[in-house]
């Protein structure tokens, strides 16, 4: 469990085939206060730390999470946004993250507003139901509060805010149009809607 509030960058330095894809990540967190199995959140994905030396801390990454995660992701020199997992008594500073990833979003527009940036994310149509305005949605790891949606006739855009504290403290300082992104809905809205279908079906 996790809270989208990003704690470290780390940067992909090796990735190999080892039956699953074995990742290594440079890291600034001291590794001797983690142990083997520990659960990292990296861009959003929850992954089990499987080895580790000064510096590095080593995932597997199996082939379905590959597949279910942005293109890209695990090449060697891509940054992702760390977060360790929550510890009981921990601030929550964000909204409860699982680190399970339910769709791949596209940056359709990111540009200066103020002074800070305006994030538009086209995502498909099977997340509409799971988004609102003033609701949390995760991107990349990273907890954000959706200011405005639109829907169209493939899917849903969704308007985000990012300050510059959280640009420069993640890895949104470097995104681009047509990057793909993580997404994971509030688990609240998966909740909920899966209650409101139930009722629709009675």
């Amino acid at each position: 469990m996790f809270t989208g509030i990003v704690t470290d960058i780390g940067t992909v330095v090796a990735a190999s085939r080892q039956g699953d894809l074995r990742v290594e990540v440079s890291t600034a967190y001291d590794v001797d206060t983690i142990d083997l199995g520990a659960s990292i959140s990296c861009s959003g994905v929850c992954l089990t730390v499987v080895d580790k030396v000064p510096g590095r801390v080593a995932f597997d990454v199996s082939a379905e999470t590959v597949s279910r995660t942005a293109s890209d992701m695990w090449t060697q020199g891509r940054r992702l946004n760390l977060e360790r997992a929550l510890k009981l008594g921990d601030e929550l500073g964000g909204h409860i993250v699982t680190g399970h990833v339910d769709g791949i979003g596209t940056v359709a527009e990111f540009r200066e507003e103020g002074g800070s940036h305006r994030l538009t994310i086209a995502a498909d149509k099977a997340l509409a139901p799971y988004v609102a305005a003033k609701g949390s949605i995760t991107v990349d790891g990273v907890s954000l509060t959706v200011n405005a949606i639109e829907d169209t006739a493939s899917g849903v855009n969704l308007m985000l805010n990012i300050i510059p504290h959280t640009a420069s403290v993640t890895t949104f300082g470097a995104l681009q149009p047509g990057q793909a992104v993580n997404l994971e809905i509030d688990v609240l809205a998966r909740y909920l809607q899966r209650m409101e279908a139930l009722r629709a079906q009675s």
